[in-house]
């Protein structure tokens, strides 16, 4: 089954820095079936975020590629985790209100 993993980056992206290798266990991800985020993509389409490097400013997520989330954007990525009363979205809404408590980015790692 496809899957997304995210995790908490402890150390704020530059603007010179790149993110294209799928490297999940530096960041200690957690992984979220493909399954749960795949009916949400319209709703995250809202979500401030950079795709890869923090010169290529998007909405939503990569779905196949790296999507860095930052810090301002949480509380619009856990309202649409939040809309699903789902008790599967327990642990990426944990991440993402730990990222947002100590003000760091959550990177993701598409399909």
């Amino acid at each position: 089954m496809p899957k997304h993993e995210f995790g908490i980056m402890q150390k704020y992206p530059t603007d010179k820095d790149r993110f294209d290798t799928y490297e999940p266990q530096k960041y200690n991800c957690i992984v979220v079936d493909d399954d749960l985020i795949e009916p949400i993509l319209t709703d995250l389409a809202g979500v401030d975020c950079y795709w890869h490097t923090l010169q290529r400013p998007e909405k939503g997520l990569a779905y196949c590629g790296i999507t860095l989330i930052p810090p301002k954007s949480m509380d619009a990525f856990t309202k649409v985790l939040y809309s699903q009363s789902k008790e599967e979205y327990i642990s990426l809404i944990s991440l993402a209100n730990q990222a947002k408590e100590y003000s760091r980015y959550i990177i993701h790692f598409g399909i």
